[in-house]
């Protein structure tokens, strides 16, 4: 008895094999591990001997290289429909994904338009509490208005006939007022109109006159003069004081009363931040035969409301 080599092994396990022609090897993928064994032989009906499978070094090789080989296979998907099922799985997850974007995105748009909306409320609010602090900021700065003098430069008493040709005493009166204006605002300037200027005699009315609008800067004044006068104005008896007056001139005094009302107009914000002041004023004075052509002072004697 001698100890068999590997290579004598290999001799006798070669020479005892059959002549015939080697069948190739095939592996099929099975899902079973008994299937992977049973394959690991080959595909001949029979069964070969145990030596043969445990001397054989080719056969032993081939069972390791076809085992490792269907163990790295089991951990992949084993059929077509495992495939499916991974793939469809993936896009849903990228489906999810994409919808899950969509959603943030969405919400990160609606969240942009309140902020835009919330910020321009705000705006708007800043803007007005803006004008309003403007506007009631003008209201300190009222113009100031002061009637200083007037002249009656003359007057006339003759008889004629009104419209209907009614006879009766007709006036004609020329005089001029002065006025001195100022502005005291700081920041803005001022759009000065009148109603007309009006001399009465009670109720009625001798002469009037309108005064020419103007612009005001700010921190200044100026003196508007304005021509208050009538022409041939039907008495009808209603001023008795007149009735000598085309012979006694000198002597004649009549109490009048002078009316007329102002608008300033303060544009402190373009058109949209504006302010209005109303000055009305009344003055009395009398026309005198004797101070014809001469100032009357009437810093004292004009009421402003």
């Amino acid at each position: 008895m001698h100890t068999k080599t590997d290579s004598d092994g290999t001799s006798l396990d070669t020479s005892w094999l059959p002549r015939s022609p080697r069948r190739p090897v095939y592996y099929v993928q099975s899902p079973s591990n008994h299937d992977v064994e049973k394959m690991s032989y080959g595909s001949s009906p029979t069964v070969s001997p145990p030596h043969l499978y445990y001397h054989c070094s080719p056969i032993h090789h081939s069972r390791e290289s076809s085992t490792s080989r269907f163990s790295n296979s089991l951990k992949m998907p084993r059929s077509l429909s495992a495939w499916k099922h991974i793939r469809i799985d993936d896009r849903d997850g990228d489906d999810h994904d994409g919808d899950d974007d969509d959603e943030k995105d969405g919400g990160g748009g609606a969240r942009k338009v309140r902020l835009y909306f919330i910020g321009l409320l705000f705006f708007v609010l800043l803007f007005t509490v803006f004008c309003l602090i403007l506007w009631g900021a003008s209201k300190a700065y009222k113009p100031e208005i002061s009637v200083k003098s007037m002249v009656f430069e003359n007057f006339y008493v003759q008889a004629g006939n009104d419209q209907t040709g009614v006879p009766t005493d007709m006036l004609s009166l020329n005089s001029t007022v002065k006025i001195h204006y100022r502005n005291p605002a700081t920041f803005f300037a001022v759009h000065v109109t009148s109603t007309p200027l009006e001399i009465h005699y009670f109720q009625l009315k001798l002469a009037s006159g309108q005064m020419k609008k103007f612009s005001q800067p700010r921190k200044s004044r100026r003196t508007v003069v304005t021509v208050v006068h009538s022409s041939q104005v039907p008495l009808y008896g209603g001023v008795p004081h007149l009735a000598d007056a085309r012979e006694h001139v000198n002597k004649v005094a009549v109490p009048l009363n002078l009316t007329f009302s102002l608008r300033s107009r303060a544009y402190i914000l373009g058109r949209l931040v504006k302010s209005k002041f109303y000055n009305r004023v009344r003055c009395t004075v009398t026309l005198t035969g004797k101070k014809l052509g001469k100032p009357h002072n009437l810093t004292e004697a004009c009421v402003y409301l």
